[in-house]
């Protein structure tokens, strides 16, 4: 066999040695994705079923529901346009109440109830996560465009 080819041969390993390891590294990634989604988005399809993602918004005033002796709340979040009834098992943030920003991560399930595996509530008045304040921004703008429509 000739140098030639035998350099050939080399690039060619090494290329596809590269492309695997692009793979490998992309397929990673992928999996560690959390996207964000406002009820709105939650409400029209757009999040996914079967992977996690963040929902932010509000606490509804008057949603947040504990049963005795269980450590499952039950709340809605909304973004003055659309409502997510969220369920999450576990003890919730000092800062957690209603009417509050909140971020909780989790999945959907068929029924349309967000479980939440995580919820982080905002810590400081004047803060809320530029994806919550543009998500409330979005919501807000919607709920006006529908009063005004007459829907």
């Amino acid at each position: 066999m000739k140098a030639r080819h035998k350099r050939i041969i080399l690039i060619l390993v090494a290329l596809a040695a590269l492309g695997v390891a692009t793979a490998l590294v992309l397929n990673a990634l992928k999996g560690n994705l959390n996207y964000f989604f406002s009820p709105t988005e939650v409400a029209e399809g757009k999040a996914p079923r079967d992977h996690v993602f963040r929902l932010g918004g509000m606490v509804e005033k008057g949603s947040v529901q504990r049963a005795k002796g269980d450590l499952t709340v039950h709340f809605t979040v909304t973004d003055f346009h659309k409502k997510v009834k969220v369920a999450y098992s576990g003890i919730l943030p000092d800062l957690f109440e209603e009417g509050q920003g909140v971020i909780a991560q989790g999945k959907l399930r068929p029924d349309g109830t967000f479980v939440a595996d995580e919820v982080l509530a905002k810590h400081d008045e004047n803060y809320m996560p530029p994806e919550v304040a543009d998500a409330m921004s979005k919501g807000e703008k919607a709920r006006l465009q529908a009063t005004v429509s007459g829907k």
